[in-house]
């Protein structure tokens, strides 16, 4: 597996740079990368154009078959990402679902909710 990196300008990037890193995650996957972690550790400031750079990101990650997870997500970031549906680019399960292979257990004596 061939992992690369993106990094993420900050204080947030803008809608203004979404082709130019579109074109840059396309090069990497063309250019033999399987996966790309995206570096987002410089964005201090997220707003929703973050979320939407992102949300391209992983469209042009899926077209181009590769991996593709977001590194190095500050507070602000993580709650965005999860209220837009979209922490799963994170690499982490969502707290409302149990991790994969997991499997809850129930006890004989426990009561019904």
């Amino acid at each position: 597996m061939t992992i690369r990196r993106l990094v993420l300008p900050g204080p947030g990037p803008t809608r203004r740079d979404t082709a130019r890193l579109c074109a840059r995650l396309a090069r990497l996957y063309e250019g033999g990368a399987t996966a790309v972690e995206c570096d987002v550790g410089a964005v201090t400031a997220p707003d929703l154009a973050a979320v939407e750079v992102l949300a391209r990101l992983r469209l042009t990650a899926r077209g181009h078959g590769g991996d593709f997870t977001v590194t190095g997500a500050g507070p602000a970031l993580r709650v965005l990402l999860d209220l837009v549906g979209l922490v799963e680019l994170l690499g982490e399960p969502e707290e409302r679902e149990p991790a994969g292979g997991v499997q809850e257990g129930v006890e004989p004596d426990d009561p019904a909710l």
